[in-house]
């Protein structure tokens, strides 16, 4: 639900990365407010840490 938002408020992206980066920010933000344990989000996690360092 927050992520269509997160992408409505901005008109274009230069790049595929640009969205990459701009999800990986909103999740980092969204997931502060999850209250439920996420099944195997560790190793997808730990991909966009290595890939946004």
């Amino acid at each position: 639900m927050s992520l269509p938002k997160v992408t409505q408020s901005r008109g274009s992206f230069p790049d595929d990365d640009a969205v990459m980066k701009l999800f990986y920010l909103a999740l980092i933000n969204i997931s502060k407010k999850w209250t439920m344990t996420l099944r195997d989000w560790k190793p997808d996690l730990n991909r966009f840490t290595i890939q946004f360092e």
